[in-house]
């Protein structure tokens, strides 16, 4: 059996799909949706791979790798403010973190 451009296809809108799930049925945990838009990411970028490999082009492929970098310092700043808002707040629960609110 031999992998077409469809499996891949298929394999990319779950994930999106899983992820948009996740991002509704979870508001309360920041790490879950956190977690749930790199998902989101990953999966454009299989669609992204799978395109470019199945037209023959390279530049679906340069574009993954700057969606990783961004995706790589999205997540260590983050990650970050997460850290300092749950020395803050003692809670990592979105709806008790109204701080920037102005």
């Amino acid at each position: 059996m031999t992998l077409t451009l469809g499996h891949y296809l298929t394999l990319g809108a779950a994930l999106f799909a899983i992820a948009v799930v996740g991002i509704f049925l979870n508001r309360k945990n920041l790490i879950v949706l956190l977690m749930a838009i790199e998902l989101m990411l990953l999966a454009v970028n299989l669609n992204f791979v799978a395109f470019s490999h199945y037209l023959g082009d390279m530049h679906g492929q340069v574009f993954v790798f700057f969606i990783l970098t961004v995706a790589a310092a999205e997540s260590a700043i983050g990650l970050a403010i997460l850290v300092l808002l749950f020395r803050n707040k003692s809670s990592i629960n979105v709806d008790e973190l109204n701080t920037l609110k102005g």
